[in-house]
């Protein structure tokens, strides 16, 4: 493996997090706050507790997983559509990297940057509300898999998309409005049954109950079966990247 290659790319996608400090890390941020002042103390001063978990503590791992799941996603489409976008992808495409060290650096990189993301955000979150992680290392697996997993997701979204619009369609039109009827702000037991039922096929419960039973030890549905779905799901974008790698889609042409 060429880890000269990786590091490479590794560092130049890195560095392109500081030169845009605000938008990558400070927006987001500020973006959380706000959530806490409108959901934490306006909602959360009428809906005392939820699983016996105050409200304000209780949305916070839904917030983590909603900044984390966009981020990964459009760090990782950003990074690998520019190189299409210049025309250097052809560069990189002739050197001797391999595809495995193409996604290596890229979807690490992003995978990384979201990662730092979660983890300031989770201590911006500790300024307004007392939480607790009961299970440190569970909730340090499922952040490095939702971020990774969806940072392979925007990876092929980057591939995918031939304009800028494109970049934003799925994160924006499908992710995003998952996420949120995904259980972020709610627990799905205080839906009715046939929509618990419904919500059930939202892949993003799956993500946010894991995480949540790592903060609190209370969760929608097992953790055993959040986690299979969240590998399941990185198992689906590393089987795309393939395929799109050995076909060349949207690369050759």
């Amino acid at each position: 493996m060429n880890l000269y290659a990786i590091r490479a790319i590794y560092r130049f996608e890195m560095a392109r997090t500081w030169r845009t400090v605000i938008q990558s890390i400070v927006s987001p941020v500020l973006s959380t706050s706000l959530y806490f002042v409108v959901f934490g103390s306006a909602i959360g001063s009428r809906i005392p507790q939820v699983g016996g978990v105050s409200y304000g503590a209780f949305i916070v791992p839904g917030l983590v997983m909603l900044s984390l799941l966009t981020q990964s996603m459009s760090n990782a489409s950003f990074g690998i559509y520019f190189p299409k976008f210049s025309g250097t992808i052809y560069e990189l495409l002739s050197a001797p990297v391999s595809t495995l060290e193409i996604v290596v650096s890229y979807v690490g990189a992003a995978a990384t940057k979201s990662i730092i993301l979660g983890l300031i955000i989770m201590a911006t979150a500790a300024l307004f509300v007392p939480m607790q992680i009961l299970h440190p290392v569970w909730m340090m697996l499922f952040l490095v898999l939702t971020a990774v997993t969806f940072s392979l997701l925007g990876f092929i979204i980057g591939i995918w998309a031939d304009g800028f619009e494109k970049l934003q369609f799925i994160p924006t039109l499908i992710i995003t409005p998952l996420t949120f009827l995904g259980g972020s702000f709610y627990s799905i037991d205080m839906l009715p049954a046939f929509w618990q039922k419904v919500t059930l096929f939202n892949p993003v419960v799956y993500l946010i109950s894991g995480f949540r039973w790592s903060f609190y030890g209370v969760s929608d549905v097992g953790v055993a079966i959040s986690l299979a779905m969240t590998v399941v799901f990185m198992l689906v974008c590393l089987a795309v990247v393939a395929w799109i790698f050995k076909t060349g889609y949207r690369l050759k042409s």
